[in-house]
C-alpha cells in the first residue's frame, strides 16, 4: 500500500497514493488506522483524492477508521472525491454518518475548529 502520513500537533493526514480502496488494500489501511489511533493520533483526516474505486472492503476500513476516532476526535474524509468513489458513499448512505470535507486544507481547519471546540467545552 502506498501512502503518507503527515503529523502535525492536532491532527495526522494520511493520504492514500492508491487509485483502488479494494480487498488488497483495505486490510494493509485498516492496520495502519489502527496503528496510528493506538499511537496517540487524535484527529485524523484521510485523504482519498487518488482514490477512483473504492468497494465494500474499502468501506468497511473507512468504517473502521470512523468508529476508532467517534470517541477520541474528529475522523474526516478529505479530498475532491472521484464521482465513483462519492456516488457509492451517497448510495450507501454513508454521507450522513461520514465527514466529507472537499479539500484537504478545508479539513484541516475543520479540525482546528473541532479542537476550539472542545477545549471551549472542557473550560
Amino acid at each position: 500500500m502506498k501512502y503518507k502520513v503527515d503529523k502535525q500537533e492536532h491532527y495526522t493526514v494520511l493520504t492514500l497514493d492508491e487509485p483502488k480502496l479494494d480487498s488488497l488494500i483495505a486490510p494493509k489501511l485498516k492496520s495502519e488506522l489502527i496503528f496510528l489511533r493506538q499511537e496517540g493520533t487524535r484527529n485524523l483526516i484521510l485523504d482519498l483524492s487518488q482514490v477512483s474505486f473504492v468497494d465494500s472492503s474499502g468501506l468497511s476500513a473507512i468504517l473502521t477508521g470512523n468508529r476508532l476516532w467517534k470517541e477520541a476526535g474528529v475522523f474526516v474524509i478529505a479530498g475532491p472525491l472521484h464521482p465513483a468513489v462519492s456516488k457509492l458513499i451517497e448510495i450507501s448512505r454513508l454521507d450522513s454518518v461520514l465527514v466529507l470535507i472537499p479539500t484537504v486544507s478545508e479539513a484541516i481547519d475543520y479540525v482546528l475548529m473541532e479542537e476550539v471546540e472542545r477545549e471551549l467545552k472542557a473550560e
